[in-house]
């Protein structure tokens, strides 16, 4: 039974949400049992340009570091909202979601090429976070019993609590600031005078994840209209 609610709950999830989150668990457990390393997955500039190791660019998003507190903080709340956020505001919007991966993606391997940063999935979950929030300014949030915020402050109460457990802040302050680029490019600019929108999700990914839309004007042959089709009765009784 539980497995059974174990897989209805996972195939429920959305298609890109299921796919980052499966993605990312299955790499590192596949470093767990030593089938690869993460000198194998890290993001080195001079591996990938020199040695084509261009998998970099995908794997370096992917590796959340060994099993234990810190991979599963990660883990749910990369799960909790990137769900939630394929189903708020991007449903029905499969394209958009995605390009929104590339953007984000895009810029911190851009700032990546200038710092000494080898794993950007946490960035990538933070920037998550900030897109959520900023979309959700009125939601009170609880943060281990204690501290009740409005969602807009989440993304830096994860970074203060990164700071607590002694972690380094760049890979926050970076989520956030890519965060801040997609939201203000996607959701402010284009409403403020003489603004337009800039991030164009290009055709080729809404003919991939998106279904296609009805036409309205469609008229259907007459052979092929609903009322002309035979009735299964019709199709049953045996002929004379």
């Amino acid at each position: 039974m539980a497995y059974q609610g174990f897989a209805q709950e996972y195939l429920g999830m959305p298609a890109v949400t299921r796919a980052y989150t499966t993605a990312c668990v299955l790499t590192t457990a596949a470093v767990q049992l030593e089938f690869i390393t993460p000198f194998q997955l890290y993001f080195n500039p001079d591996l990938i340009f020199r040695k084509f190791q261009i998998w970099r660019l995908i794997t370096n998003f992917l590796f959340f570091g060994p099993l234990g507190f810190s991979f599963f903080f990660n883990m749910i709340f990369l799960y909790r909202y990137c769900r939630m956020l394929e189903e708020g505001s991007f449903r029905g919007r499969t394209a958009d979601f995605v390009f929104m991966f590339l953007f984000g993606g895009f810029l911190m391997t851009l700032f990546g090429l200038f710092a000494s940063l080898f794993f950007l999935g946490q960035a990538f979950t933070i920037m998550l976070v900030y897109v959520w929030s900023r979309r959700n300014p009125y939601i009170r949030m609880n943060f281990f019993g204690l501290l009740n915020f409005q969602a807009p402050f989440l993304p830096w109460v994860l970074m203060g609590f990164s700071l607590l457990l002694g972690n380094s802040i760049i890979i926050d302050l970076l989520g956030i600031a890519v965060g801040h680029i997609y939201y203000f490019l996607e959701d402010v600019f284009p409403n403020q005078p003489g603004g337009k929108k800039l991030l164009l999700t290009p055709g080729f990914l809404k003919v991939v994840f998106d279904a296609p839309e009805e036409d309205p004007n469609y008229n259907p042959l007459p052979e092929d209209r609903p009322e002309n089709q035979p009735r299964d009765q019709d199709q049953q009784q045996p002929p004379q």
